[in-house]
């Protein structure tokens, strides 16, 4: 045969063999369709899947979780402000334009979890892996409650659904069903043994939260449960009997937190978003509401606080101011130069980095993501609202205790005779005006005041869930002033031009998924207004 004929016949042969099923075999697995599903070991899975609850870093998706967009809303609260005037979220402005800021909550829950959530439950049902279905769930709850607390009407029976390209919304009470339904799921199969149930298993998807404890995810869903019926408080059906109930079977020490830890090795994707490394909150800098509270300065507690040196910073004087929304620049705040504040890092004022950042301002800092103290304050203010104020100031007690001994696990770079002792500890709870000596002098405004202290830097999304129950100005009866006693809102002329001199209330949805594609729905929603941002959430009205 000649060398063509030789090459007609090899191709032809080569032809037939790929119409046969032996050969489409071959090429299917050299060449897999991108399209389909690729079956992946869930323990592979499960450790970004976590790290939603702070701060991804993936080649699908960075940045996606709470941190980052608590970066932006830790301005609504006063938390802290950037270090120049005129900041469109220190004015309680929202996104604006093609901007995703404040939408990383919505990728999280959405594309960073979504499917991939949904194929561990999948694939773990198959494998009878019953402990990781019930993470998967767990996680999927806390996404539901978070998600609808930071914007309000969500997409909900249409998620995930690949067969659309538009979606509608659906009501936050639908939401808030939802979450515990979900979480009730997440505590059936995590109470679940046998098959290939495996705490050292887990442990390999769940290296940087639980390391595969299923009694602290079963402790974690009783959370989620209590902030479900706590962010309830404003509603005619709220049951303060159900928000004690799961705060007592939830976080009981801070052994129980749940917190993420970084690898910390040597590139971003390891190291805290807060950290120096990252370089992304130079410009920050503590409020002056804050910096009251731990110094001594607002009304209520009138007592220097041991914590301020892991919270905040203290200026070149020796001191504790902060700012005011708004207000940042120099010359612009009312403090002489040296009374400005430091920024997280110990810097200077205008952004200086630093190589001593405290507490969980460094790049190895484990972040907590829901705690004891959080449990114990909600505990606390629902009895207080049932009127046992025995079993309130107990519980306010506790929380406090629990909130400064968080301090011994950041000990890094606090200044001598600054750190945490049990004598300092003392001394400010036998102080009367932090803790009464009597359950009857107990008050709401103290509650959430070391509430908001206790919370501070982790705790944003749900300090302004509690700041938007009270809204932001509320007056406790007992005392005839603010429940937030101390912190003042912004003057309407400093309010963001768009807010038409109303007060922040939500995030809009993420715009390059929502305002690209899903217009009618958000139509309908009012999501087109550019005051949007400060429509209400259903769970903070009466």
């Amino acid at each position: 045969m000649t060398r063509n004929k030789l090459l007609k016949y090899a191709c032809f042969g080569a032809i037939i063999c790929m119409l046969g099923t032996g050969c489409k075999k071959l090429i299917d697995d050299a060449y897999a369709n991108p399209n389909a599903d690729v079956k992946q070991p869930v323990e592979t899975l499960l450790p970004n899947l976590i790290s939603n609850l702070v701060n991804s870093y993936t080649a699908n998706g960075t940045n996606y979780g709470t941190v980052v967009d608590n970066y932006y809303i830790g301005r609504y609260i006063q938390y802290w402000c950037a270090n120049a005037n005129g900041n469109q979220y220190d004015k309680m402005g929202g996104a604006t334009g093609s901007s995703d800021i404040m939408g990383n909550m919505w990728a999280a829950h959405y594309f960073g979890m979504g499917q991939n959530l949904n194929k561990v439950i999948e694939w773990g049902t198959e494998e009878k892996k019953w402990d990781y279905v019930g993470v998967a769930y767990a996680l999927r709850a806390w996404g539901w409650q978070s998600l609808t607390d930071q914007y309000g009407e969500v997409i909900l029976k249409e998620a995930f659904n690949s067969s659309r390209d538009q979606f509608d919304y659906d009501s936050q009470a639908e939401v808030y069903d939802t979450v515990r339904a979900v979480a009730f799921r997440a505590l059936t199969y995590l109470d679940m043994t046998g098959d290939h149930v495996s705490a050292a298993n887990l442990a390999k998807g769940d290296a940087y939260l639980y390391n595969g404890d299923v009694n602290k995810w079963k402790k974690f869903v009783y959370g989620v449960l209590a902030r479900s019926y706590n962010h309830l408080s404003n509603k005619a059906a709220y049951q303060p009997d159900s928000v004690i109930k799961y705060a007592d079977l939830a976080m009981s020490s801070n052994e129980d937190n749940a917190v993420y830890r970084v690898e910390n090795a040597s590139t971003s994707a390891t190291k805290s978003y807060f950290g120096p490394f990252r370089a992304n909150i130079g410009s920050l800098v503590q409020g002056e509401f804050i910096a009251n509270l731990e110094s001594g300065s607002n009304p209520v507690f009138p007592v220097a606080d041991p914590r301020a040196y892991y919270l905040i910073r203290e200026n070149f004087n020796g001191t504790f101011k902060g700012i005011r929304p708004n207000y940042g620049a120099t010359g612009s705040t009312g403090l002489d130069t040296a009374d400005l504040p430091r920024n997280y890092w110990g810097g200077q004022y205008s952004s200086s980095k630093s190589l001593n950042p405290r507490y969980l301002y460094a790049d190895d800092s484990p972040w907590p993501v829901m705690t004891a103290t959080e449990m114990q304050f909600m505990k606390a203010e629902a009895a207080y609202r049932k009127g046992d104020k025995a079993t309130a100031l107990m519980a306010y007690t506790n929380a406090i205790s629990l909130s400064m001994d968080m301090m011994y696990n950041y000990p890094t770079n606090i200044p001598a005779g600054k750190v945490m002792t049990a004598t300092a500890k003392a001394a400010y709870m036998a102080n009367t005006s932090v803790i009464p000596a009597s359950a009857a002098n107990l008050t709401l405004t103290q509650i959430m005041l070391q509430k908001y202290i206790a919370l501070y830097c982790f705790g944003v999304s749900e300090t302004w869930v509690d700041m938007r129950r009270f809204h932001y100005t509320d007056i406790d009866p007992a005392t005839g002033a603010q429940v937030y006693a101390g912190w003042t809102p912004l003057a309407a002329a400093d309010l963001f031009l768009n807010n038409n001199q109303k007060l922040v209330y939500r995030c809009r949805p993420r715009y390059n998924s929502e305002y690209l594609y899903n217009i009618p729905a958000l139509t309908a929603l009012g999501a087109l207004e550019l005051d949007y941002h400060t429509k209400e959430c259903w769970f903070s009205q009466q």
